[in-house]
């Protein structure tokens, strides 16, 4: 019996066995790219506490560090890893971690009425942005970034939200520059308007809390008035915080349907579920309060490390591809949740 050709000893197409190449160590790589990460974050950090750089949040500043390093200078093939890494392991950790932020107590404290406002406001302003986005010709990811951003926390809402409806980086840069901007016109000009509109303590706190995008903007601008505008508002706030939830898992829902066809299987993130569970937590006050102090303020390291992961993997000469039409975007964003906000304030609180 003949042997194949291939089976024939001495045959020009006998396969020689090879020795496979080991693949490569990921394992240096992912810290050296962590190390990047870490490094920029604290600098965004430190320079957050230089008093002329005090009124822009760290996250910010992480972002403008890493778009700085990426568009300027060269990032390393060596670093992508770990880059990688803190935009899907790292920053899904922080986002679950901002549960601990959050107590029914808290939530309660702010009434009734204040949440009903709270509720409207962040529906409606969401609801107004996808639309006056998709009117002026914005993509889908982008409007909604904005949306949550606006409606709900500034830049936190916008790195939870595009981890479940999967935009670009830049998209999540811009969204994040945009809220930043908004948020902080908001916050020196409303203790400007306080006595000019005649608000109460009490009107002028819910006002803040339910319409200034980033907590800490929120925060700086109600005690400019009294610690009772300031309380208030913080607690209003942080009620905005708990709505990232249902808009987390709608949008997530919303967006796998669009990307493999009406399918009934419901995606929901590990990281919203322990998202809730912290919220527990922190309700029952299972953790020692210095625990919960300490683990708070040691995710807003991660949110900047997060931040910082965003601004290197973003090419400006996107922006420029994306226009002007998303500025005006959240323009409008931030004057519709300032003027709906503040005519139902004057409506029920005064």
């Amino acid at each position: 019996m003949k042997l194949p050709r291939t089976m024939q000893l001495g045959s020009v197409a006998t396969k020689p066995y090879r020795v496979r190449p080991s693949a490569p160590n990921q394992t240096g790589s992912i810290f050296t790219g962590l190390f990047l990460t870490f490094g920029l974050a604290l600098v965004a950090t430190f320079l957050h506490l230089v008093p002329g750089l005090h009124f822009l949040s760290s996250l910010i500043l992480a972002v403008v560090l890493g778009i700085a390093v990426r568009n300027v200078l060269t990032v390393p093939a060596s670093c992508q890893p770990g880059i990688k890494f803190t935009l899907k392991r790292i920053l899904r950790l922080a986002i679950m971690l901002l549960g601990l932020r959050l107590s029914a107590s808290q939530i309660l404290e702010v009434g009734p009425k204040g949440l009903g406002i709270v509720a409207v406001v962040l529906g409606s302003t969401f609801i107004f942005t996808c639309w006056l986005g998709r009117q002026l010709g914005v993509s889908r990811q982008l409007s909604q970034l904005i949306a949550s951003g606006t409606s709900i926390c500034g830049a936190s809402a916008v790195v939870a939200t595009n981890s479940v409806i999967e935009g670009s980086d830049e998209d999540v840069a811009y969204a994040v520059t945009i809220v930043t901007v908004f948020g902080t016109l908001s916050m020196l000009l409303y203790p400007l308007l306080f006595g000019w509109l005649a608000l109460t303590p009490e009107a002028f706190g819910v006002w803040t809390g339910a319409s200034i995008h980033e907590v800490a903007q929120v925060v700086a601008a109600a005690f400019q008035t009294s610690p009772v505008s300031g309380e208030l508002a913080t607690i209003a706030k942080l009620s905005r915080v708990m709505f990232l939830i249902p808009v987390m898992l709608t949008l997530g829902v919303l967006s796998f349907r669009q990307r493999v066809g009406n399918s009934k299987s419901l995606p929901i993130p590990w990281f919203v579920l322990g998202f809730v569970v912290l919220i527990g937590v922190s309700s029952f006050q299972i953790l020692p309060i210095a625990w919960t102090e300490s683990i708070t303020q040691g995710n807003k390291f991660l949110l900047t490390v997060s931040m910082v992961a965003m601004g290197l993997e973003t090419k400006l000469h996107k922006f420029k591809e994306m226009g002007l039409r998303p500025l005006y975007l959240g323009a409008a964003a931030w004057l519709f949740i300032s003027i709906l906000s503040l005519t139902l304030v004057e409506t029920f609180y005064l």
